[in-house]
């Protein structure tokens, strides 16, 4: 499948904007932070307008107006092209249809949670979890002050439903692993250092491993 030709997935957000109406950068930005989309797109003035830039560069949308209101600089409003309109459906279905390794930086970390030992894998585990756990009552609440109260449609917010799906996820696996390290059920073994090099020998007493 041929690489697009703007990657970033934050070009979706700002193609889909455009779905609704023209709009210059900064009323993309302030509505991708009013509705709450910092959840699935890393939203900054910097990145938004360079891949604005992208995004005309390679014709996906085009400029149709620049004006300027009272003493504010001077902004331009863009619209989708026919080119761009394309891109933005087939891209979109191809992310939901299927699935790519993403990489995430919590997955590396937790292939070397052996590094940490018991005793320091559960304070660092349970400390991700309160956390995840106050992430989630706050975009619970989120939801209920806009989806909830009827302010905007479900469909809008849909990804944060999947946000907390992955996060309830994640604080269960957490949680688990926690209890696990806790009763022993997850063994810990010791990293021996023999004539033919390092090995691995089960641990007996895991708090006191090094």
């Amino acid at each position: 499948m041929a690489k697009r030709k703007v990657s970033n997935t934050l070009a979706l957000a700002v193609l889909g904007l455009l779905q609704e109406k023209s709009m210059h950068p900064y009323e993309m930005a302030s509505t991708l932070r009013e509705r709450y989309k910092d959840t699935a797109f890393k939203i900054n003035s910097g990145s938004l307008y360079d891949t604005v830039e992208a995004l005309v560069r390679h014709g996906w949308i085009e400029p149709v107006t620049t004006g300027r209101e009272g003493r504010r600089p001077e902004r331009t409003v863009y619209a989708p092209t026919e080119l761009g309109q394309g891109e933005f459906v087939s891209w979109i279905d191809e992310l939901i249809r299927t699935p790519v390794a993403e990489h995430p930086k919590f997955m590396a970390a937790v292939s070397y949670l052996g590094a940490l030992g018991p005793d320091g894998a559960v304070d660092a585990l349970t400390e991700r979890a309160d956390q995840l756990g106050r992430r989630i009552a706050e975009t619970r609440d989120v939801l209920a002050d806009t989806v909830g109260s009827g302010q905007i449609p479900r469909l809008f917010m849909i990804e944060v439903e999947c946000a907390l799906h992955a996060w309830d996820a994640e604080r269960a696996w957490t949680e688990q692993t926690i209890a696990e390290i806790r009763d022993g059920s997850l063994s810990w073994p010791q990293l021996q250092e023999t004539d033919q090099g390092w090995t691995w020998s089960p641990d007996t007493d895991q708090r006191g491993a090094t």
